[in-house]
């Protein structure tokens, strides 16, 4: 029998909460649902912390698309769980995720994280390619082997494989923001010499005529270079 109360709906065991604007789940939510509840929608919110979602403990799927879960979203144990979509959220590292997910979740069989910047294809940044997106599922599957279903794909048995031996090489590193600028600032540090002048290469004063060491000669071999602008050295007799 259904049961609607402020928008949200419990329905044969599922649980639908789209759209209520939550940034976590209310306790009254919990108390009066958890229990029962095999399926849960928490779609379309603002979710920053899933609180509370240990009191589920009969749950095996899990909807939580279009909030703001981030990276440091982690699960309670929950036995049953083998279903979880978090599609479109803010996810943008999946290291301490995955592992999380492998230890608390035994049942978990079908994951989807498209629209995340973890997740490397077209919903998530127009710069990424087919090759991204494949190597993020290699790793992923290294960490989470008994998935069936990643995204909007089916796991296959070549996949499985080919993770089992390079998956856990195919882990992508990304420099956040503050080591960039930390770098740029020693590049900015280094730039500069003990006199407070800028640092050039380049020699600072002018060598005086007929005093350059420059030197000339003739090469027998040639350079063919897959990516060449042009031999790197030529015969006399290619002149």
């Amino acid at each position: 029998m259904a049961a609607e109360e402020g928008g949200v709906l419990f329905n044969n065991g599922q649980l639908t909460c789209i759209a209520q604007n939550w940034s976590s789940i209310p306790g009254d939510v919990i108390e009066q649902h958890a229990a029962a509840t095999k399926r849960l929608d928490l779609s379309f919110n603002v979710l920053r912390s899933l609180s509370g979602l240990d009191r589920f403990v009969n749950l095996e799927e899990l909807v939580v698309d279009n909030n703001e879960l981030g990276d440091d979203l982690r699960f309670p144990p929950l036995k049953s769980l083998h279903t979880i979509m978090m599609n479109k959220n803010s996810i943008a590292s999946i290291d301490g995720l995955l592992d999380d997910m492998a230890q608390q979740l035994p049942a978990l069989s079908f994951l989807s994280l498209l629209g995340n910047i973890a997740c490397p294809n077209e919903l998530s940044s127009s710069e990424k390619d087919e090759d991204d997106y494949r190597r993020y599922r290699l790793y992923v599957l290294y960490k989470l082997p008994k998935l069936r279903f990643l995204d909007s794909r089916s796991v296959t048995q070549k996949e499985k494989g080919e993770a089992a031996r390079s998956g856990q090489f195919m882990k992508v590193v990304r420099m956040d923001d503050t080591a960039t600028d930390g770098a740029s600032a020693r590049s900015r540090t280094r730039s500069t010499d003990i006199s407070g002048e800028e640092y050039t290469p380049l020699p600072q004063t002018l060598a005086n005529e007929g005093d350059h060491k420059g030197t000339f000669g003739v090469c027998r071999y040639v350079y063919y270079g897959r990516h060449s602008e042009g031999n790197r050295f030529i015969r006399n007799r290619d002149l």
